[in-house]
Parts: C-alpha cells; structure tokens; sequence
C-alpha cells in the first residue's frame, strides 16, 4: 500500500522581497493541508543540540490548500513542431535514424512515432517487447504490429529503417550495424551478427493521427492523466528523418553508408549536429529539411554526446560537432515535474532575508517545502552563502537503498527513515548525481522544480545518522542567530547568475559545510570577491572540488560530468567529458588547474564516516601575528560536537603548497586520530598499497588555515564538514564556536592580518 505524503517544490528556489514564489504540491492521503510560512533555524534534532527550531511568519497566505495527487511525466523525448500535420502521412514514407539501444529487454519503447495509442491510429518505429525493430501502424481499428526476428544488441550502433509503400500495404524494415571506434573494427563479426532486413504486410494502414510526432517515445494515455507519453526510449539516436518515398533495401544500404536520398523529398531530417556553440547547446534538435519541424527536448535529452560516426579522437564537441550527433535518452529520466502551482505567493517586501519553509500539515502529515530569500540589496555586512549546487547534486540520492558499497564506505549500518522508503516508492521523484538511470548510465542532470526530500530540515543521512547538506548548514545559521551577527543569505544559484557583484557589498561570505560543486562563474567570482578585498571563512570541507555547469536562463537545472578522477559514483564516456549547458570540461577543478588549495588554503584529502575527532594547535597558532584567531581554546579543542562526537570529521581538507596552498598561509591546527576508516582520496593515489588510512598516513587530517590575500582579503578555512555542526554543542558555549567568533569579529573588523 502507497505511504501517504504531502510533498512539493518551490519555484525560484530563490526569491527577493516583492518577487512571486509558486509552490507546487502534490499528496497522497491528504485533500487539504494547513499552510505557514517559517523561518527556519535549526534542523539536528540530535539531543545535545538546540533541536529542531522555526518561526512562524504572520503573511496573507491562504491557511488551508486544497491538495490533489499531480502526476509527474517521466522519461527524457522530444516533441516535434508540426502544425500543419506534415508528419500525418497517407502516402509513402521512409523513418530513420541510428540508434544505439542501451536496455533491449526494457519492454516496447518506440524511436519515431507519430502514433496515438488511446486512438489505435498512426505508425511507430520502435523495439518490441522481445528487444527487435518493429514498425507499428493503426488506422483507428486495428493496430498491428511486424518485426524483424533478430533481437538489437545493446551499446551497438546501428542503422535502422522503416519503409512504408502504401500501393502493396508492405513495409520494409531494415537495421545495419556500424563499424566505428565505439562498436569494434571487426567489420566480419559485426555485419554477419547485427544486420538484417525484412518486408512485411501491414495489417491496418497508418491512419490519421491527432497526435504528434515524437523522438524516443509515443503518445500512450489520454489526458487528463497528464502524463501522455509512454514507451520512452533508453540510448542514443543521432540525425532521425523521414523522406517521403518507400526506399528499397539499395537505397537504405547507401543512407546507412552516410550518402543522402537526394532524388527524394525530404520531409524532416533532425540534425542532432547543429546548433552547437562553444558555450553549450540547448534542447532544441533542429529540422534542416524544407519545414523546419524543429524537436523540442522535455526532461533534458542529453547532448554533447558521441554519434554513430565518432572517431575516438576528438574528445569535445566543440572540436568537430559532426562527431556529435548522439542524443541521450532515459525512460526514468526526469528534470522538471511541471505540476501546476498550488500556492502562488509574493514576498512581502519586508520579509528578513533568510532560510524559509511553507510548512505544510494535514491528516497526520507534514513536510517543509524549503526556500530562500535574499535581500534586493545588502543588509548586513554577512552573507551566507548557502550552496544550493551541492543540494542539487545530492537530490534525492538514492544510492543507500541499493549500492551495496555504502555501508562499507561509511562504516555505518544503514538507517533508513520514512523518506528513504517514501522515496523509493516515487521514482518520479528523480534521482542525485550519485545515482544511475536504470541502463547503467550515469544520472547527470539535476533539478529543483521537483520534490527534493533531502532538501528537508530534519533530513538524517542513512548512511551516517547524521544530518548532510542542508540540515547540516542550518547549524550554521543557527549560531549566527545565536551569537548575534546580522547576516543576509544568498544562493548558489545568484552566484552563477550574478556573479562577483553578488559579493561586492558583503565584507565577509561564509560558506556552508559542504560547497562540494561549483561553476566557472561562481569560481571566477569568488576568487575575483577575495582578490579585490573580501574575506571568507570556508567553514567545511571537500568544496571547489567538482566542475558543474548550467545554462544562465535555466539556473534550475544543474549539470555535471564525472570523470575518471575524484571519488564517484559513476563517470563519463570516452568523449563525454564537456557539458551540454556551458561546454565547459567536468570532473575535479584541480584537473582543469584550480585546486581548491589554491583559493581557500585546504583541499580535500580523506572522508569517512565512523568517528570525529578533535583538532590540536600546531606552532603557528602561537605566532602572535595570528594568535587571536585560537583565543581561548586548549591545545585540543573541537572534541564535543552533533556530527559523530568531535567537529574534525566526516570529509576533510588538508593544507599542501605543492597543490597551491598560498605561502604565507599560517597552518593554525590539524587534526589527530582519525582511523583506517578515513582512506587517502583517491585521486592522489598513484598507486595502490597499505598505508593509506587514517592511522598511518599523516596526510589523512583536517587543517585549519588562515591566510592574508591581495588587498586586505582573508581566507579561514577549518578542514572539516563537522565544523559547522559543533557549532551548536553546549548551547554554542564551546571552543569552535569561541574559534569561529574570533575570525568573524576580526574580519568584520578589517582586522589587519599579518
């Protein structure tokens, strides 16, 4: 029996005062749902913290919503502008494509459709249930259905090929397989084993169809279910068309060899080529035939990926986009539920820049659909900067449910929550990068404009027991409530889209515990913030370390390529290692040159998930230079804390002036004692061998730096994810706090460093 929810997104994610929020909700279980605006503080119920803390807000929102189960369309497509119904044919025709099929046994999926199934009308180019091409016709009575008897192979490129004569009610259906780089140089092996070809009778002449064309699905159910589009396609299709002849098996060899049918019209030819720029491309596949019937991608086909003709030498699109035809289906894929808005509400203009939630409860049920405000403009001299592209790429992470490697990893038995199960009962939810679409492929595309349950205040990671991402970051809010500092909030997501005048007004940024993925605009901007004066306190750890991207009009969807360095769940194809959204290069900013060492002082060095530990003063926090920032603390300190026991933990970065540690940093403190569950990061390991753990390799530690930047700039960093979440032990009476009060004073001050 489904568990029920009440659930929902907002939309923007982030919003300033007098601007419109919408949120969208869905439930199971529940018709309507008592609705308040809160403020959000804290979010660790852990029993030696402040708990769980909100504010209620006094606003015009309606109290009672009226809620209703909204369905969600999955699966990545592409619907095609028709409206003069030219792809409605009667006479002959001809569908293509190459194809490159990743689940064969995944039950029928169609390639090209203009088929309507509540209708019985239309024709369909697709893989049948027993995994071979099939040609699907109705003429709104019968719908049949022929196929070629030799199944497709998996991850094999192929030409395949529907030809419909309407004089004899045959269709010839034909697949070639190509040898190329990606399928093998045995041309023998390949053309005996993957070839074939047949003509069939049509039992039912393809009628009329008052649906669309579609690429990688057809239209399946009738509205008002909402979700119309069914048998979606897992793989690639590069250049599909149609020529409006029925070709013979001749001509189908020469289109497969890559000549064209010039002496036939054609009546759509999708050039998966074009339209790429140096700075990206968009979902928009173009018509270069004589009607521009453009496609237009729902739930972010992916693009920069390899065609059936790429080479294997050119590794960017941007290089030869001709090697790049390839689109990137998923049946399970999905970046934007477009439910309708149940809540539409604008900011009153003296609302407090914050962390807010719609607090939603009714029939037993709660949930907190989280958003952000920021100011129009600054109004305080602190931001919190709260990295909203790392809690995309956690969205929904779903790997603790089925990768047998997390416990493991963690050390820790998983403990799974209600939303754990909750989310794997809705995979329409969507996933986190960490995750795989159910080919195999990795999950790439992140979105907000869906439910993220994770994005949540109570949120417990079950791989740890302990609050991750967002919950983690409230601790760090609620010190600042607590200890009294006036602090504006702003999102990654501003970042990327502003820029460095995001920064400018503020004399101090802090980061939350875990700024884990970060653009070129958003590293450019901070590095541009602290050059030109400003000072950070980098109060986490493993930040600045994946490369992500998103397009400027779309700050909803974030993208990321994992490549064959850093610690990850899965990694990019041969020459899919630059992003669609910006045509930057994925994976680790150290391998595009811009370490984390080299802006924030400390980069990552070793995570793990058993224990934290305490820190120990080195010399240099002694130097009376700098010796205000350890004010009041022992030689050890950070023992006590809401993260496993100690503020020195979890995941940590270490000082290192061979990967651009500044000089003239001052090394204040390290950590001690972490155990073998703490391995050195892979990325630093040449090659394997004993040693690697926490009680043998000194380099396994968190660091606390601080270090003085051109024009009066700062950087202090604490090495740690647990950092943040000491920060309410004892009722922020403790030595981190003591610590972290210390450099936000004196940075505020403009304290003159060294």
């Amino acid at each position: 029996m489904p568990t029920p929810y009440i659930t929902g997104y907002a939309d923007p994610l982030s919003v300033k005062p007098g601007e419109t929020i919408r949120f969208m909700l869905s439930a199971e279980g529940a018709n309507t749902a008592e609705a308040t605006i809160v403020r959000l503080v804290h979010g660790d119920e852990h029993p030696e913290g402040p708990g769980f803390v909100e504010q209620e807000v006094a606003t015009d929102i309606v109290r009672e919503v009226a809620l209703e189960h909204q369905p969600t369309q999955v699966g990545s497509f592409l619907e095609v502008d028709d409206p003069q119904a030219r792809l409605a044919l009667a006479g002959d025709f001809t569908l293509h494509a190459w194809i490159w099929p990743t689940r064969t046994a995944a039950g029928p999926q169609a390639l090209l459709s203009r088929y309507d199934a509540a209708a019985r009308t239309g024709y369909a180019l697709t893989i049948n249930a027993d995994g071979c091409l099939a040609f699907l016709s109705g003429d709104g009575k019968v719908a049949a259905e022929v196929a070629l008897e030799l199944p497709l192979t998996e991850r094999v490129w192929y030409f395949v090929a529907a030809a419909f004569d309407a004089s004899s009610g045959r269709v010839r259906l034909y697949q070639r397989a190509v040898v190329n780089a990606w399928n093998s140089r045995l041309a023998p092996l390949v053309e005996r084993r993957y070839d074939a070809s047949g003509s069939f009778p049509v039992v039912a002449a393809p009628g009329v169809s008052g649906s669309g064309f579609l690429v990688a699905g057809r239209y399946d159910t009738a509205p008002p279910s909402g979700c119309r589009v069914g048998q979606c396609f897992n793989g690639k299709i590069d250049r599909p068309g149609m020529v409006a002849a029925a070709l013979d098996e001749d001509a189908l060899t020469r289109f497969a060899a890559g000549e064209r049918p010039g002496e036939h019209e054609i009546i759509a030819f999708w050039d998966t080529t074009a339209g790429y720029r140096d700075d990206g491309i968009d979902d928009v596949v173009y018509d270069v035939g004589p009607h521009a019937l453009h496609g237009h991608g729902r739930n972010r086909p992916i693009r920069a990926m390899t065609g059936y003709n790429w080479r294997g030498r050119d590794d960017c699109f941007r290089l030869d986009p001709s090697q790049y035809g390839g689109v990137y289906f998923h049946a399970d894929a999905i970046t934007d539920c477009a439910w309708r808005p149940s809540v539409t509400w604008r900011v009153p203009e003296d609302l407090r820049s914050g962390v807010y939630a719609l607090r939603l409860r009714g029939n037993g049920l709660e949930d907190h659909v989280t958003f952000f405000v920021r100011p129009r403009q600054a109004t305080a001299k602190v931001a919190m900067l709260m990295p909203t592209a790392s809690y995309l790429a956690y969205a929904n992470e779903r790997f603790v449910l089925d990768g047998p490697m997390v416990a493991v990893v963690t050390g820790h038995t998983l403990m799974l929550s209600d939303t754990d199960y909750l989310l794997g009962q809705h995979p329409e939810f969507g996933s986190s990068t960490y995750d795989h679409y159910a080919d195999g492929d990795g999950v790439c595309y992140s979105s907000s404009r869906r439910p993220i349950l994770n994005l949540r205040p109570r949120h417990r990671m079950a791989a740890t027991g302990v609050p991750w991402q967002f919950p983690a970051d409230l601790s760090i809010i609620w010190w600042l409530e607590q200890a009294g500092f006036d602090y504006d909030v702003i999102t990654d997501t501003d970042l990327d889209g502003e820029g460095l005048a995001l920064l400018e007004p503020y004399s101090v940024v802090i980061n939350g515990t875990h700024s884990e993925y970060y653009s070129e605009r958003m590293m450019d901007a901070t590095d541009a913030y602290i050059a030109g004066g400003g000072r950070v306190m980098y109060l986490g750890a493993n930040g600045y370390y994946w490369v992500v991207g998103f397009r400027p009009q779309e700050p909803w969807c974030m993208e990321v390529r994992k490549l064959n360095a850093g610690s990850r769940a899965w990694q990019a194809a041969p020459g899919e290692h630059y992003m669609a959204s910006d045509g930057n290069r994925g994976g680790l900013w150290r391998d595009r040159g811009r370490p984390p060492q080299k802006s924030m002082g400390v980069g990552f060095t070793s995570e793990g998930m058993d224990e934290c530990k305490p820190y120990r003063r080195l010399p240099d926090s002694h130097d009376p230079r700098v010796a205000w920032a350890l004010d009041g603390v022992g030689e050890v300190f950070g023992d006590n804390g809401l993260a496993l026991g100690g503020a020195a933990g979890l995941e940590l970065d270490r000082y290192d002036l061979a990967w651009g540690t500044p000089p003239d940093t001052f090394l204040l403190a390290a950590s001690e004692g972490h155990s073998d569950n703490y391995p050195h990061v892979g990325e630093e390991v040449l090659f394997n061998f004993p040693g690697l753990g926490g009680t043998q390799d000194f380099q396994v530690r968190g660091d606390v730096t601080l270090f003085a930047a051109r024009n009066g700039g700062a950087v202090f960093s604490t090495g740690s994810i647990a950092w943040g979440q000491a920060l309410p032990w004892n009722g922020g009476d403790n030595d981190i706090a003591r610590v972290t009060r210390n450099v936000l004073t004196a940075f505020l001050e403009r304290k003159q460093l060294f």
